[in-house]
């Protein structure tokens, strides 16, 4: 046999400091369970997600296990794949000196060695890649391949581990100096931040932070590469400029390897290995926001080259290749794409065919699921269709620009509004109905039917919100247009938003009169018109019935029964919840508190079964007035505060329901004289401080959560000072004075791999991510004043 040398070390050729990272405690403890019992563990993800690095800090955690070396071959610069033998041998230290293949030379080295191999960057070496791990693997029986790629390598003992980003502060949660170490996104960027400026951040630029590392992801590359860019900007003027990310953050680290040192090049480098059709469908993928599935991908992005029996295998390679990403939860699978490399992509469709056949594609697309959604919404699948409407609201956003950008796609625009009135009123979300109205009304000529449809919603959505002065001239403007064309659904449509104004200008009779007529048409004409913009025929019902209750009308008790029959009898939720609050307020206005009372919580908890918010606004604040009549002051003044933060919130105007405010007014008065006005505001505060989900818990009298609940398990405390060590709690002391693992083994005399299992005994005691919470905890619980 030609004789073998091993130039390098046995321990392997891992950096120094790789053991150190930011956050990844769950992945690294997955990925080191995982390669306990497979021996090819392939890890994906995008460019930039953190692959190398992750690879690299769980090697040097594994190094005791693999008594004969931990050894990292980069395959980033390599080109040539007939070299990947060479260049592992070379890796290893082992170079061969007789005329056998290398790879020969390396089985021969490693044949009896307890050894693990980290193969960097796999994925344009994917072919020559898998060739390699098949045959070391069936070689040599003690050694574990632990591998990083854009794409499996399609080996057949292989098991893929995908790589997420960095955690990230939700965005309803407003960021503090307290919890910034919970996430580990900004906890890498102001480590980051801080070897640039140590004093970033000392302020109440958190929240500052968070919105950058939301906009970029919690991609590790693209946050490196922004915290770069304080060296000339400041933090705002970097979140300024990611609008445009990938122009935004150009030089990066000079050490860093030329596909690294800007976020286009790292993902060019992806959009380079996919095939031609790969890269089309890519390119085509990027007109979706907010993820999509199987059927939308198929509809929009085939043809002109792209056939549609070939979509489903070009989406498996595309998240093979680490370019969507797939999610199985719910009835329909989902693919999603990085923000990052979906601007890349729609960058290269833009030069590449025309962007506009598949944005035509798209509003089509959606123009076609709002119909199915409006046929569904008043029957037992409206959950449903809701929920469908959440997932999709980002394309819907993306069809309705692209139909209100040019006069000729209004009419599509219009219909998605209009069909989505249910969803409109379920999430609260008049304002930004009004606003795409807004943008579609002016690119409608007079004599266009649409217009008046148009109109009508703007008014009904208008008078939802209490704008008397904004529905006035758009109901008169209704009004002109159905009198010329003589339409008898418009005139309809006419005495119904008529009365709607009524109802809310206090003139009962009136209102009743108009809405009796609307839906006397309705039921006449069979529903035929007016589809859509009415939620027929319940909306006709229900403030027919709302009318007759404030009215003192005779037929009230009548009206309300028919208008919940109506919706019990359609089996759709919101309009129950209202259905059942409409009956809560005729019983009220007949003095059976007691009932109502029953009545308005059974509104709040159908209506919290399905989200509805609209409805909680107006039955939280009756259930204020049920409880002050019962007694229970501190209750109701938080209630009361309660229901005028969800109105708040869904930008709804009490004063703009007389009725209503009239009601409010005379209980908070009495509610002031009975608890005094310092102790009224105080619980009032204290109600108006709670949001939705909160606001409804509290009128259900639910326990209240414990401050922790819903939090991360391992982001909170779960152990005090007395759990940890003498030694570990002088460790957690040197860590939060800012001191690394290399010099507390100095300072404490101890060996770095003993330092090492220090910190992470007290991470995994104290049920931590970071060093930066053993910071804070060591401040907030263990150190005496002066000792920071």
């Amino acid at each position: 046999m030609a004789p073998i040398t091993a130039s390098r070390r046995a321990e392997g050729n891992l950096p120094a400091g790789c053991e150190e990272i930011v956050g990844r405690r769950q992945e690294a403890a997955d990925i080191r369970r995982l390669l306990a019992s497979t021996r090819l563990l392939t890890l994906t993800g995008p460019g930039g997600v953190g692959k190398t690095r992750l690879a690299l800090h769980v090697a040097a955690k594994l190094r005791r296990a693999f008594s004969d070396g931990v050894w990292i071959v980069h395959l980033a610069t390599l080109q040539d794949s007939r070299l990947l033998d060479r260049a592992v041998a070379e890796a290893l230290g082992v170079h061969d000196k007789a005329s056998r293949s290398s790879l020969e030379t390396l089985i021969d080295h490693v044949r009896d060695k307890r050894t693990l191999i980290v193969l960097d960057n796999c994925e344009h070496l994917i072919d020559a890649c898998a060739v390699f791990a098949e045959e070391l693997l069936r070689a040599v029986p003690e050694v574990r391949l632990l591998a990083t790629s854009r794409e499996v390598l399609g080996v057949p003992a292989e098991v893929r581990y995908v790589v997420p980003p960095l955690s990230l502060p939700p965005h309803d949660r407003r960021l503090t100096a307290e919890d910034a170490g919970r996430y580990e996104a900004v906890t890498l960027f102001l480590e980051r931040a801080r070897t640039i400026d140590p004093r970033f951040c000392q302020g109440d630029d958190y929240g500052g932070v968070a919105r950058l590392c939301r906009l970029i992801d919690g991609i590790p590359l693209a946050i490196e590469l922004a915290a770069v860019q304080l060296r000339v900007l400041s933090l705002h003027q970097i979140i300024d400029r990611l609008g445009d990310h990938l122009g935004a953050l150009t030089p990066g680290y000079r050490t860093a390897v030329p596909r690294h040192q800007t976020l286009r090049a790292a993902v060019a480098w992806s959009f380079e290995l996919c095939s031609p059709a790969e890269q089309t469908l890519w390119q085509r993928l990027t007109v979706f926001a907010g993820g999509f599935d199987l059927d939308a991908a198929e509809e929009v992005c085939s043809g002109d080259g792209l056939a549609r029996e070939d979509l489903l295998p070009l989406l498996a390679a595309l998240i093979d290749k680490s370019v969507l990403t797939h999610d199985n939860i719910g009835p329909r699978a989902r693919y999603g794409m990085l923000e990052l490399l979906r601007q890349y992509g729609a960058e290269r469709l833009a030069a590449s065919e025309p962007r506009t056949d598949v944005r035509r594609r798209h509003l089509d697309h959606y123009r076609r699921l709002a119909e199915r959604i409006r046929a569904s919404w008043f029957t037992p699948a409206q959950v449903d269709s809701y929920t469908s409407v959440v997932r999709e609201m980002p394309n819907f956003r993306v069809a309705l620009d692209h139909a209100l950008a040019d006069p000729a796609r209004t009419e599509a625009g219009l219909k998605i509004i209009t069909r989505l009135y249910g969803y409109w009123v379920y999430s609260g979300g008049f304002s930004e109905a009004r606003y795409w109205l807004d943008r579609a009304i002016p690119l409608m000529p007079g004599a266009d039917p649409a217009r008046f449809r148009a109109l009508a919603t703007q008014a009904l959505f208008a008078l939802m919100q209490g704008e008397i002065g904004a529905a006035e001239p758009l109901i008169g403007e209704c009004r002109a247009l159905a009198g010329d064309r003589r339409d008898r659904g418009e005139q309809a449509m006419v005495k119904f938003l008529s009365g709607r104004l009524a109802l809310l200008l206090g003139d009962y009779d009136d209102a009743v009169s108009q809405l009796e007529q609307s839906v006397e048409w309705y039921e006449n004409a069979g529903g035929a018109v007016a589809d859509d913009v009415l939620q027929w025929p319940f909306l006709g019902d229900f403030y027919l019935a709302l009318a007759a209750v404030f009215g003192r009308d005779p037929r009230a008790a009548e009206f309300a029964a028919r208008c919940r029959q109506t919706a019990e009898d359609a089996g759709a939720q919101g309009e129950m919840s209202m259905g059942v609050w409409v009956s809560g307020m005729e019983r009220w206005l007949a003095g059976e508190t007691e009932r109502a009372a029953e009545l308005f919580l059974a509104s709040i908890r159908i209506g919290r079964s399905i989200g509805y918010r609209y409805g909680a606004a107006w039955a939280i604040e009756s259930l204020a007035w049920a409880t002050a009549a019962h007694g229970r002051d501190e209750q109701a003044a938080r209630l009361l505060g309660a229901a005028a933060s969800i109105r708040r919130i869904l930008g709804l105007s009490l004063p703009g329901f007389r009725a209503y405010a009239d009601e409010h007014e005379q209980w908070e008065a009495t509610l002031r004289t009975r608890m005094g006005g310092t102790a009224f505001a105080a619980a009032f505060e204290q109600g108006a401080a709670l949001d939705v989900d909160e606001a409804v818990a509290y009128a259900l009298q639910e326990p209240e959560p414990s401050p922790t609940a819903g939090r991360d398990e391992a982001a909170r405390p779960r152990a005090g000072t007395a759990e940890l060590t003498p030694r570990e709690l002088e460790v957690a002391r040197l860590i939060a004075q800012g001191v690394r693992n290399k010099e507390i083994a100095a300072r404490l005399v101890i060996s770095p791999r003993t330092a090492e299992g220090h910190v992470e005994h007290i991470l995994t005691k104290l049920g931590f991510t970071s060093r930066t919470q053993i910071a804070a905890w060591y401040f907030d619980q263990v150190a005496a004043p002066g000792d920071e």
